[in-house]
C-alpha cells in the first residue's frame, strides 16, 4: 500500500522542470495532486502553458491559475521594463528576483491547501544550481513551516500542513535524472525568462544556462529548443 494514498497535495506548479519533477515526486509518493499556477503577468507568461501541459501529464484532479498582477509592484525583470542579464550565472542575487515571490506564492498556497485539506504542499526550490534566491533556501523554507503551523486552523489544532522540497539539495543534473527516472516528458515543461517572438528558449538568460548545464552533466538529451545554444 502507497503511504500517502488518498491524501492530497498542493502543488506550486509554475511550468517549470522543477515544479514539474516536484509534481511528480508528489505523484509518486501516493498523493493526489492539487496543481496552483499564479499568473503575476511575468514576461515569461509562456510557462503558464507549460503549467498546464505539466498538470495535465501529472494527473492532477484539478489546476487552478490564479490571477495575481505583479506589475503593479514591479521591481524585477520579469514584472518590469528592465533587460534580463544574458552574461551568465554570477554571485549576486540577480534582477531577475521577484521580491518575496515564494512568500507570496507559498501563503496562497497554503490557504488553498487548508480549504482543500490538503495534507502537504510541494514546491521545487532548490539550494544548488540556482540563481541565488534568498527565498529558494532551506532556512526560508523553514522559517515558512514554522509560521504555516502558527497561521493556520489546522497547525493549531495539530496537524500541521507540511512543506515538501524534494530538490533542495538536488544539483540541475539531479533534477534532469529525477524527471528521466519519473517518466516525465520534460519538453512539455518551461524555463527561459526572456522568450523569443517564436516562443523558443533564448538559451543566454540564467534560467536557460541551468538548465542546459544539467542536462549536459546528466548526460541526458536536452529536449528543449533554444534560439541560441548556451
Amino acid at each position: 500500500m502507497v503511504a500517502n494514498a488518498g491524501k492530497f497535495a498542493v502543488v506550486l506548479l509554475s511550468g517549470g522542470l522543477d515544479s514539474m519533477v516536484a509534481g511528480g515526486l508528489a505523484r509518486e509518493a501516493g498523493y493526489h495532486v492539487l496543481a496552483l499556477s499564479i499568473d503575476y503577468n511575468q514576461r515569461h507568461r509562456v510557462e503558464l502553458n507549460a503549467a498546464t501541459r505539466v498538470a495535465k501529464a501529472l494527473g492532477a484532479i484539478r489546476h487552478i491559475v490564479l490571477p495575481l498582477d505583479l506589475t503593479a509592484f514591479g521591481g524585477s525583470a520579469l514584472t518590469a521594463d528592465i533587460e534580463v542579464p544574458k552574461t551568465g550565472v554570477g554571485d549576486e542575487i540577480p534582477v531577475t528576483y521577484v521580491p518575496a515571490r515564494n512568500t507570496i506564492f507559498l501563503s496562497l498556497t497554503l490557504g488553498l491547501a487548508e480549504v482543500a485539506g490538503a495534507s502537504d504542499i510541494f514546491i521545487g526550490v532548490n539550494a544548488l544550481d540556482y540563481s541565488g534566491y534568498p527565498d529558494c533556501r532551506p532556512e526560508f523554507i523553514d522559517a515558512f513551516q514554522k509560521m504555516a503551523t502558527l497561521a493556520t486552523k489546522a497547525g493549531v489544532e495539530g496537524h500541521p500542513i507540511r512543506i515538501n522540497t524534494p530538490l533542495q539539495y538536488m544539483s540541475k543534473a539531479d533534477i534532469a535524472r529525477e524527471a528521466h527516472r519519473l517518466g516525465l516528458d520534460a519538453g512539455l515543461s518551461w524555463s527561459c525568462y526572456d522568450p523569443t517572438p517564436d516562443n523558443k528558449h533564448c538559451g543566454l538568460c540564467d534560467s536557460c544556462r541551468l538548465r542546459s548545464k544539467g542536462y549536459q552533466e546528466a548526460g541526458l538529451p536536452d529536449p528543449t529548443i533554444y534560439a541560441t545554444r548556451p
